[in-house]
């Protein structure tokens, strides 16, 4: 039986694909996650069979550079040790940082590498590690940021969910409600815009509509401050830090405004929920933004540039998504289009095709 080394870590944008990936390929394979310890909190360790291998961010601080390159190495050493020690045949990563050492190791080794890159455009991990891969797993025939003598490289599979999500019921309103109900997912990025931006959309919006919110917060005076702002405003809601559950709540919400991770707007539109998407415009290589312009290009959503918008802008764009039900019903007709050949099963085979090649 073949032995698969998933390397992961960092933010949940790059673990929770691995989590999938791991889902779908542990009763065909011997499969094993590596992470650092940033991604190990989103790791559940009794359901999943992980090592940690923590690796220094080398340009997190530039006096720091010659210490973090002499870590740097040591981690290429232990993962070669570690990679030889379990005798894996291939390895899978899904990008950061964090990954390069066990693809560089893997490389001596001759393991056969595969990168997975959920968004749109390849991230620059995967973009180093691409010259020695077999294949680049992902969602958009149009990646971005990958030379066209690698093109052949390309292995489509619709978007790969957490596996729980292909269970749970798809939003099939074809009414909105009278008390619109909002989901606002800020993420961990960018969460000041989220918390005060949005939040005052809301709280304007409350005075000439019924509003019921369920929203994300990051830390507990935000949640404190918001939490008053709405019982002052008389505003039905729950505020939450992290829920992996949240999308059985939101299943049956109206709209979502949300941060542009591919997870995150992945789940959201196989779920058929209709979104707003506004991209962390800080993100590496502008990935969020080119997620989000994927879905307005198949108009199944609603794209806003942060830095072009405030709270009357936001408040004007969700007012008129609420009037033009054509429209609305429209990008959600397409959402389920977009979606309809999604499939756990499907995706499970192609990937373990992939893996059984050669």
């Amino acid at each position: 039986m073949k032995k698969i080394i998933i390397t992961t870590g960092g933010s949940g944008g790059h673990v929770i694909p691995s989590l999938s990936i791991y889902d779908a390929l542990k009763d065909d394979f011997e499969v094993e996650i590596s992470t650092d310890s940033r991604g190990s909190k989103y790791i559940n360790n009794a359901n999943y069979n992980y090592s940690l291998i923590d690796v220094p961010n080398l340009f997190s601080n530039l006096l720091l550079l010659p210490y973090n390159l002499i870590k740097f190495c040591i981690s290429i050493i232990k993962s070669y040790k570690y990679l030889k020690l379990n005798n894996f045949n291939i390895l899978i990563s899904t990008g950061g940082y964090m990954s390069l050492p066990l693809c560089l190791a893997s490389t001596l080794l001759n393991i056969k590498i595969y990168v997975f890159e959920p968004n749109s455009v390849l991230g620059r991990a995967n973009k180093l590690i691409l010259s020695f891969a077999e294949k680049v797993i992902c969602y958009d025939k149009n990646l971005k940021g990958i030379s066209k003598k690698f093109i052949n490289k390309v292995y489509l599979i619709k978007p790969l969910l957490r596996k729980e999500i292909y269970k749970y019921q798809k939003n099939k309103k074809t009414t909105i409600s009278e008390k619109k109900k909002i989901l606002i997912i800020g993420g961990s990025q960018g969460a000041k815009f989220f918390d005060e931006t949005i939040t005052k959309t809301i709280i304007m919006l409350s005075k000439t509509q019924k509003i019921q919110v369920l929203q994300q917060v990051i830390n507990i005076n935000s949640k404190e401050n918001i939490k008053e702002s709405y019982q002052k405003n008389l505003i039905e809601h729950e505020l939450f830090n992290f829920d992996d559950k949240l999308l059985i709540k939101a299943v049956n919400y109206d709209l979502a405004i949300t941060r542009a991770g591919a997870s995150t707007i992945s789940e959201l539109g196989y779920l058929n929920i209709p979104f707003v998407a506004i991209p962390f415009p800080y993100a590496k290589d502008n990935h969020q933004y080119y997620n989000a312009e994927f879905y307005e290009k198949n108009k199944s959503c609603w794209l806003m540039i942060q830095k072009d918008n405030d709270e009357n802008s936001l408040k004007d764009l969700i007012i008129k998504i609420f009037e033009d039900q054509n429209e609305y019903f429209s990008k959600k007709n397409n959402l389920s289009l977009l979606n309809k050949e999604n499939m756990w099963e499907k995706n499970k085979s192609k990937l373990i095709e992939l893996i059984n090649e050669n």
